[in-house]
């Protein structure tokens, strides 16, 4: 079974960038999922972007799209977020999640199998 374990989370100013790692432990996947979720208090877990691997195939939630980039190294089994522009409202705990050897790429919780255990990001203004 695969472990996820992220980092990169931190205090930034409202504008500046930050980058996310999630490193994979275990079995490396030539096919699944990957995708980085971020949570709020008192509400549900949000998918923010997610990327096939293999395909390499990318969505990202409208929030995000042209500041957050997905990535993947598959020679280093690591998932990246790189976040830029960013704003107050981007503050939350960040999640990357995998549902190894899958054929779809949803953006829905349960569809995904491993989970890390998150990092903090803070954005103020």
């Amino acid at each position: 079974q695969v472990q996820l374990v992220e980092s990169g989370g931190g205090s930034v100013q409202a504008g500046e960038s930050l980058t996310l790692s999630c490193a994979a432990h275990g079995p490396s996947y030539s096919s699944g999922c990957m995708a980085w979720f971020r949570q709020v208090p008192g509400k549900e877990r949000e998918n923010i972007a997610r990327i096939v691997i293999g395909s390499g195939s990318t969505f990202y939630t409208d929030s995000v799209k042209g500041r957050f980039t997905i990535s993947r190294d598959s020679a280093k089994n690591t998932l990246y977020l790189q976040m830029a522009v960013l704003k107050p409202e981007d503050a939350a705990i960040y999640f990357c999640a995998a549902a190894p050897m899958r054929t779809t790429c949803s953006s829905v919780p349960s569809f995904f199998t491993v989970w890390g255990q998150g990092t903090q990001v803070a954005v103020s203004s």
